[in-house]
């Protein structure tokens, strides 16, 4: 047999093998399958199932367009009058249908500050949405469409995932409308610090499954087509995909969405504690068999671990049976969770194992839920407000303003403002109620620009920092 001749029947050979061992034979049921097993995975079913339920976004943002933006931002240009023109500009994005009566699930970023945002489903039907509420802490906002009988993605279970697993994601990259693309799950609970501040929630699932710009609020789903996370981000030195995308696991996803809908505003809890992290020196100090849980660092008086009998130095191994070893996990379970749940912790005290049953409160110090109304961003500013009157609107010609009656030690008191002075204006929003100051500031976190005057007449603008 001459060398060509070998060629062939080596190539025909290999492919009756792989068709034999491919296929269980009546004697042997299912004996060669595990031989294998990638010809038996079939991704059509869940790109099926979820093309229908993932949605196009277009948001309408306003943006200064001005060669003297930079200058503009100076407060000393507010107070002339001097702004730069606003133009409209366009932002796209994907979203999930999570209800059958219009609920759609996205980024924050996707339709933060926009003022007008439609949706777009994937047989080219049009709405107007409305945005039901935001979670900046974990680029999550819930959207809302007028529609009834929609096809709506089923939920998965994102603690149940495994590295390896394949999964799809499907969004509209580069205002592609409905594309998928195949990955597998390459880790899970990574914490990237793109979202910024100790607030933020991340935990991300990690896929090599490509994501780019227009992917953000689309779906990542297993290959049974159930939802298991929504695309935030990627990895990238070049804005596009390079390898690696990131998704928000759905049993948070869930969590919040209940939220919104339910209470206007997102459920959190105190476990009253701060951790760290436990690495080989750490566990080496505290003599650890094995790198596991996180070391209690400082417990909050009167918190939820304080009447327990945990201690600075214990390590806390697992909560409800599910470990923990990174802060990120932690933070992705606690999220799951509301004020006056009660759950299992399991910790390391002494060198001993030992279960506390611990019930999680809110920021607030108790159980009750927190809806929109309830001013949690006026706390933090720490001081007590009253609307001005007309005399003063007359006298200093302004239309709205809320008087610092009272400081207490808060934001406001370490910026150095004083009591009697009148808030004008928040990051250039209008201020006349305590009702604007947490719509404007929210869950919102870092530099926030303070304006407005003392009563002598003065102008100060203050920046603070959530």
């Amino acid at each position: 047999m001459n060398r060509l001749k070998k060629k062939v029947f080596y190539f025909v050979f290999c492919n009756f093998f792989f068709l034999y061992s491919g296929c269980a034979q009546p004697n042997e049921p299912g004996a060669q399958r595990a031989l294998m097993p990638s010809a038996y995975i079939d991704l059509t079913n869940a790109a099926n199932k979820t093309i229908n339920t993932v949605v196009h976004i277009n948001a309408e943002m306003l943006q200064k367009h001005s060669m003297w933006d930079n200058f503009f931002q100076d407060p000393f240009f507010s107070f002339f009058n001097m702004q730069p023109k606003q133009q409209l500009y366009q932002a796209y994005g994907s979203g999930v249908i999570v209800g059958k009566d219009g609920y759609i699930v996205t980024n924050n970023h996707v339709v933060e500050g926009a003022e007008k945002i439609m949706v777009t489903l994937n047989d080219k039907r049009k709405y107007p949405a409305s945005l039901v509420g935001s979670d900046p802490s974990c680029d999550l906002a819930l959207l809302k469409i007028e529609e009834t009988d929609l096809e709506a993605i089923a939920y998965g279970n994102s603690d149940q995932i495994q590295i390896g697993e394949w999964v799809l994601a499907v969004g509209n990259p580069y205002n592609l409308n409905s594309t998928v693309t195949a990955g597998i799950i390459s880790a899970k609970t990574r914490n990237l610090n793109i979202l910024g501040g100790n607030t933020s929630i991340e935990s991300f699932i990690q896929t090599d499954a490509a994501v780019n710009s227009g992917n953000s609020g689309g779906a990542l789903v297993n290959a049974r087509g159930e939802l298991i996370g929504i695309n935030a981000a990627i990895a990238s030195n070049t804005g596009s995909y390079a390898g690696y995308s990131f998704a928000i696991p759905v049993n948070m996803v869930k969590k919040i969405v209940e939220d919104l809908r339910k209470y206007g505003r997102v459920q959190r809890v105190n476990i009253g504690a701060s951790f760290g992290e436990i690495d080989y020196e750490k566990a080496k100090e505290l003599n650890l068999k094995r790198i596991k849980g996180v070391q209690v660092l400082w417990i909050e008086p009167n918190g939820s671990f304080s009447d327990q009998h945990v201690q600075t130095g214990d390590v806390l191994l697992a909560i409800e049976d599910k470990e923990i070893n990174s802060l990120s996990e932690l933070k992705e379970i606690l999220e799951q969770h509301r004020p006056g749940d009660k759950i299992t912790c399991r910790l390391l005290q002494n060198n001993k194992e030992k279960e506390i049953k611990v019930t999680l409160k809110n920021k607030k110090g108790n159980t009750d839920i927190i809806t929109a109304d309830d001013a949690i961003a006026t706390e933090a500013l720490g001081a007590e407000f009253k609307p001005i009157d007309d005399q003063i609107r007359a006298r200093y010609r302004v239309n709205n303003g809320l008087q610092i009656t009272k400081l207490h030690d808060g934001l406001l008191k370490q910026a150095g403002i004083a009591e009697g002075f009148i808030i004008t204006a928040i990051d250039k929003k209008p201020v006349a109620t305590e009702r604007d100051i947490e719509k404007i500031l929210g869950d919102k976190k870092g530099n926030v620009l303070i304006e407005g005057f003392y009563l002598n007449g003065f102008r100060y603008y203050y920046n603070i920092v959530m």
